[in-house]
């Protein structure tokens, strides 16, 4: 038999050897990985406490939300200590708007001191999709929800939808690029006009969003090394998903163990250029259990950010 102290000094080697494994087995990419909306309903989770409980559940740090609902959703979030990143909604180009329509300002107030991010997709009737005419429209509209936003503790990132004026991430590159050189200028005309200088700063509360599913539907693969190094200055968030590489919505959006296209070169790119921060899934018009989808994805992202971050 052997003695008392060998077999204490022996389970607590065994029982360091387990903690050094499950941590090696747990390192990944240090980024938020958080679920979009689009895949967290169904019949058995209909409200924002079913759906928080279950994100928590299968280890998501939080959400990426809709609207409506809002105060609720962050209430259960918080139950769940868990954290909404982003709420997407919409900003419409008609040619004569320059001011902050009531639901986005609303919205912001609802998000106060949440650290949240504005997910905020751009559609115009005046304007085509990637038209450059809509350009001076679009910045003093955006600086101003990103100043209100600012204020409120709230960050703004475009997000580019197919088929929207803001259809793709080199879009939403220049836009920022334009609300920064606008208040660049702003500052030195301030300055030489013996003004004083505007104390909040709009453009660095206005980021982009890189979304695999939408820069492949635009058939932009190829140039996706290229883009993001181009987002990189301005990139706050970015939503993946498992996919095809080209096809209908069926086939560009799955679950992330799923599909011909290999996300890893996309995430070692996004380690490459430093970005740290929340990565969403997208899980838009898949079919079967709910549950079971997350599940599957929340496996995928575990392999493939071990993955990136050796």
């Amino acid at each position: 038999m052997a003695p008392k102290g060998f077999l204490t000094t022996a389970l607590a080697a065994v029982s360091l050897l387990g903690a050094v494994i499950s941590g090696m087995g747990a390192a990944g990419l240090p980024n938020p990985f958080f679920a979009m909306d689009t895949g967290t309903r169904d019949a058995r989770h209909q409200t924002p406490e079913a759906q928080a409980k279950l994100l928590k559940e299968l280890g998501y740090a939080g959400i990426g939300w809709s609207p409506g609902q809002v105060p609720e959703m962050l209430a259960a979030l918080d139950r769940e200590d868990l954290k909404m990143f982003a709420v997407y909604t919409g900003l419409d180009l008609g040619g004569t708007n320059r001011h902050v329509p009531a639901p986005i300002v609303k919205l912001i107030h609802e998000l106060e001191g949440r650290d949240t991010i504005l997910w905020l997709y751009v559609t115009s009737k005046s304007y085509g999709p990637s038209d450059e005419a809509g350009d001076a429209e679009a910045v003093t509209v955006l600086t101003e929800i990103a100043a209100l936003a600012k204020r409120a503790g709230v960050k703004v990132a475009l997000y580019p939808h197919t088929g929207c004026w803001l259809e793709r991430v080199q879009d939403a590159v220049r836009l920022a690029n334009k609300v920064h050189r606008a208040r660049v200028a702003f500052i030195k005309q301030g300055l030489t006009s013996g003004a004083r200088p505007p104390q909040e700063s709009a453009h660095d509360n206005l980021g982009v969003t890189f979304n695999l599913c939408h820069c492949l539907k635009v058939g932009d693969e190829k140039r996706i090394p290229e883009l993001l190094d181009q987002a990189k200055p301005y990139l706050f968030v970015v939503s993946i998903n498992g996919a095809d590489h080209a096809g209908d919505w069926n086939r560009l959006i799955q679950t992330l163990d799923r599909g011909e296209f290999n996300v890893l070169p996309v995430l070692r790119k996004l380690k490459e250029i430093g970005f740290t921060g929340p990565i969403g899934l997208q899980h838009y018009g898949i079919q079967g259990d709910v549950s079971e989808n997350l599940r599957r994805s929340m496996d995928g992202w575990k392999r493939l950010s071990a993955e990136a971050a050796k």
